[in-house]
């Protein structure tokens, strides 16, 4: 949440809204200032350089300044974002002071999504499997002890015609059917897998789950692993 201090006048006795006149008049107020934390991780964890390291576009018109576009998105999210459009609001005031680095507006974020195939997804993964062992090996990992991994399908609707994979599906709304795994206890999500809104819970379970357990052991997690799902999620289809 942005912090802000100021003052608020009414300009009559009326309390409807519009009769509210704010004004903010400290020089030391910050714009989504809540987001230090989540940037000081980041920065830590080098996830802007894994981006550039790991993710290419090839000749796409969104190819360039592929980590300064990916944390505008990130950012953007974690300030309660859900279309492209809301990522407009990382422009305003000092918000790049507080990231560390620019961010880009919504048309050029627009590009960048456009120019992913589901080729690059490959190259998604590979950021999320370093960022994970590069965040446990700096101790917020299960190391040698137990983990458990809880792992569901969800809905994510959809409102656009075109959207490709966007379907109806049990929920009879439109929209996809990913999988997800997390680690129980922290919520941290180890592995994300996107399906048609029409697949079945468990399409694709078995080799998701491969890749999951793969990723967690290469962060580093050397202890028993106990899945929890239910058993729709499991069932090979």
């Amino acid at each position: 949440m942005p912090l802000k201090k100021g003052t608020i006048s009414m300009r009559s006795s009326s309390h409807s809204p519009d009769r509210i006149s704010v004004t903010f008049d400290d020089d030391h107020a910050v714009a989504n200032a809540g987001l230090i934390q989540p940037a000081t991780l980041a920065d830590h964890l080098g996830l802007r350089e894994l981006f550039d390291q790991y993710v290419h576009l090839g000749a796409g018109p969104g190819h360039a300044n592929v980590g300064l576009k990916a944390m505008t998105l990130v950012y953007s999210a974690l300030a309660g974002g859900d279309c492209i459009e809301d990522a407009d609001r990382m422009r305003v005031a000092a918000t790049a002071e507080v990231l560390g680095h620019g961010v880009r507006a919504p048309s050029t974020l627009g590009t960048f999504l456009r120019s992913f195939t589901w080729g690059h997804v490959a190259q998604l993964d590979r950021v999320l499997d370093e960022s994970i062992r590069r965040s446990w090996a700096a101790g917020a990992g299960p190391g040698v002890g137990p983990v458990t991994l809880d792992v569901d399908s969800t809905i994510c609707e959809t409102y656009g015609l075109k959207k490709q994979g966007a379907r109806f599906g049990y929920t009879r709304r439109r929209g996809y059917h990913p999988l997800l795994a997390t680690v129980a206890g922290t919520e941290e999500v180890v592995g994300v897998r996107l399906r048609g809104g029409n697949a079945h819970t468990g399409r694709g379970v078995a080799g998701f789950l491969t890749q999951v357990f793969n990723r967690v052991r290469r962060a580093g997690a050397t202890g028993p692993m106990v899945l929890r799902a239910t058993q729709a999620s499991t069932a090979r289809k």
